[in-house]
């Protein structure tokens, strides 16, 4: 298991590996533009420079956040085809620069039924997948559960991935939106119940990545309020078990705990640690 973080890629595109390099991570996630909106603009310099210093530091994977306004089950045509939009140049963007993963929250719904909600999301998923040839691939992540929010559950996101046409879409996993969801990781009984459904609604096979996060909240809360790995909910022991776990320990996972932004990040070190 690679552990990164999530950086900044102020200054330029380019110094995101720079970042990430300096606080002694593995791998990375970022936001490849203002997380609230407007439009991703890079040279052709910047990106060859991104590359370079990737190869460099030796990160060979690396991946993308989408923003904060994605919402695939939107009743505002504005926000839909906007949401849809965003991702698909996620997905270019991120061909270009020789990122893994674009990963996504696919939104809420309040005008629809849940199944409406849910045939939106698989349209809109198709919509983003239609003749795209590029290497990046796109993760649907796993939400917390609160309001009428979409893909809380590991059946709903099943359904969702076998309704898409493009099978070439995966899942990124958040720890802390999963115990919020209901999901017990905290002992390896639970945690081997918790495997067991995801691959059995899911498929492990389509789980490519993790964000790795404690919880400010307890199990079954549906709030998502991340908290510094160990000092949660879940717990330092949890998270042992969880690194070295025979099904999970040789996926990537990406930290977005309080302390990122640190010279020196405790959760990094902690789960670096912790790894057998």
């Amino acid at each position: 298991m690679k552990f990164g973080i999530h950086v900044s890629i102020a200054g330029g595109i380019e110094n995101a590996p720079l970042n990430a390099h300096k606080r002694q991570a593995d791998t990375f996630q970022m936001f490849s533009r203002s997380p609230r909106g407007g439009k991703p603009t890079y040279t052709k310099d910047s990106i060859e420079e991104f590359k370079k210093r990737c190869q460099e530091y030796g990160f060979d994977e690396c991946y993308i956040h989408t923003p904060y306004y994605i919402n695939l089950a939107s009743s505002t045509s504005r926000i839909l085809k906007g949401s849809i939009t965003s991702i698909r140049e996620e997905l270019e963007i991120g061909t270009q620069l020789g990122v893994t993963g674009v990963m996504t929250h696919l939104g809420s719904s309040k005008d629809y039924t849940r199944k409406e909600a849910i045939d939106l999301v698989v349209k809109g998923i198709d919509e983003i997948m239609k003749g795209y040839k590029g290497t990046t691939q796109l993760l649907i992540e796993n939400a917390a559960g609160a309001g009428q929010i979409m893909g809380d559950t590991f059946e709903e996101i099943g359904y969702i991935l076998k309704k898409v046409k493009y099978k070439n879409v995966g899942v990124c996993l958040d720890t802390c939106h999963a115990f919020a969801s209901g999901y017990d990781i905290r002992t390896k009984a639970s945690l081997d119940k918790t495997v067991t459904d995801f691959d059995k609604h899911i498929g492990l096979d389509k789980l490519k990545l993790f964000h790795m996060n404690d919880s400010k909240v307890e199990l079954d809360s549906h709030k998502d309020r991340h908290e510094v790995i160990g000092k949660g909910f879940i717990g330092e022991k949890a998270f042992a078990t969880f690194i070295n776990h025979p099904k999970l320990k040789n996926i990537s996972a990406i930290l977005e705990t309080p302390d990122v932004g640190e010279e020196k990040i405790p959760s990094l070190k902690l789960v670096k640690k912790l790894k057998k």
